[in-house]
């Protein structure tokens, strides 16, 4: 290798490490944001289960789903060789060394478990959640990622586009969580004996902010770094079409809530601004600057109405990942047929590509819910998918934890001031608890 192309490899590595890292520093958000839009007993319980998309999800994908997303292809559809960076590995960029390139796709890989550790939030049993995230690292994403990115995969060769992932992880993950969320069943309270939602107030608006704010920054790493090469052209219009969309998500969602309210709401700005940021995952490299900003808007009024339809089916989504990574990822995926400025149908590409994409997020969607459906059912036979009420009711942090998420010290002198002494964190319920199928917890 020639001093100039070790030179090019060098910036190369640097700028997909340093993506990566930020990719990987949204889990943080992810954390924040979940933890901002549930209640305040299950702070700790949502935080560890991102731990647990980390530590178990990135063991998983570098032991199998590494190898089974690019490895050598079988078929079309699986690969089959380069598991634990070892053996033959295919569909690899020239551009950066191979473990690099791992190193950025396991930051995907967890981005997408942690998609679904919202929508499951409050209820499901800790241990059940750890081997749904490894299954889905080791097995669910990465075999839809090999049809779409995979040397052979059989969506790949029929020429989908999805630069960044708006269907290879936001769509088929935001369909795992819907039937996750609906295998697992509501939280205690959310739907009354008619039918209808009953919101359960956000413990944390700032964090939530805050959350998003992190996940936002992240995303330029998560759009920008595909390139997967720091002397590419195309980062910046990556980086603005990234921008815009996302933008034009939080005002058009801020602008609806505003107009039939008359009400800013800032739960649907957050999650209309990530909204946008979903949308353009897809057609980022491949769409212009006015077509972002009209796939943002629209992904942000779309979010709103299919959180609408979720709570229309009696599903329990507590953090919005079904409107927003389902229902965002899906669009996107299908704007790239409309607006791609080479072979989209606006501009004069006809209708195949169109067709591709319609068909590319229908696969990944169907698959990411079968298969979901499938690992739960496997789950469930060796522990139990979901808490007992008595733990829902004391908050997972407690129950599963054996810790609360604040603490308040009052000190000997303050606890003597205070009439009954200082509140204990431990529930002594005067009755038993009765679970849902009928025993006592």
């Amino acid at each position: 290798m020639s001093m100039g192309n070790s030179l090019v490899m060098g910036l190369n590595t640097v700028w997909v490490v340093l993506t990566a890292s930020m990719i990987f520093f949204m889990e943080g958000g992810f954390a924040l944001l979940e933890a901002g839009l549930i209640r305040s007993k299950n702070h700790v319980s949502i935080i560890m289960k991102v731990f647990v998309d980390l530590i178990f999800g990135v063991l998983a994908y570098f032991v199998v789903g590494f190898g089974l997303m690019f490895g050598r292809d079988a078929a079309g559809l699986v690969g089959t060789s380069g598991f634990s960076l070892t053996g033959t590995l295919l569909h690899l960029p020239t551009t950066i060394p191979h473990d690099t390139f791992w190193l950025f796709q396991a930051a995907f890989a967890v981005a997408a478990v942690s998609i679904v550790s919202g929508a499951v939030a409050e209820r499901m049993n800790f241990k059940a959640y750890l081997l749904l995230a490894v299954l889905m690292t080791a097995v669910i994403y990465p075999v839809s990622g090999h049809w779409v990115w995979g040397a052979g995969g059989w969506l790949n060769q029929l020429g989908m586009r999805d630069f960044a992932g708006s269907a290879t992880i936001h769509a088929m993950a935001g369909c795992s969580a819907l039937v996750a969320a609906r295998a697992i069943g509501p939280r205690v309270g959310k739907f009354d004996e008619q039918g209808r939602a009953n919101s359960f107030h956000a413990s944390s608006i700032p964090l939530a902010a805050i959350g998003t704010f992190v996940l936002w920054f992240g995303w330029f790493g998560f759009n920008a770094g595909s390139t997967l090469n720091a002397e590419a052209s195309d980062i910046s219009q990556i980086a603005v079409n990234t921008l815009l969309a996302s933008i034009a998500g939080g005002a058009s969602a801020l602008l609806y809530s505003l107009f039939v309210s008359d009400k800013a709401d800032v739960l649907a700005t957050i999650n209309g601004v990530l909204a946008g940021l979903v949308a353009i995952t897809a057609g980022c490299a491949y769409v212009g600057s006015g077509a972002a900003l009209l796939i943002g808007g629209c992904a942000g009024i779309l979010m709103l109405w299919a959180t609408q339809w979720v709570d229309g089916l009696h599903v329990d989504d507590p953090v919005g990942a079904v409107a927003v990574h389902g229902a965002g990822g899906i669009f996107g995926t299908l704007m790239v047929g409309l607006f791609a400025e080479h072979g989209g149908l606006l501009y004069g590409g006809g209708l195949r590509l169109f067709a591709v994409q319609a068909l590319g997020a229908a696969a990944v969607c169907v698959w990411g819910a079968v298969s979901t459906f499938g690992a739960l059912k496997l789950v469930a036979r060796v522990v139990p998918l979901r808490v007992s009420l008595a733990e829902e009711e004391l908050g997972l942090d407690l129950s599963h934890h054996g810790i609360s998420a604040t603490h308040v010290d009052w000190g000997h002198a303050a606890a003597r001031q205070v009439k009954g002494g200082p509140r204990s964190y431990v529930a002594s319920p005067a009755a038993p608890l009765v679970h849902p199928a009928g025993r006592e917890s």
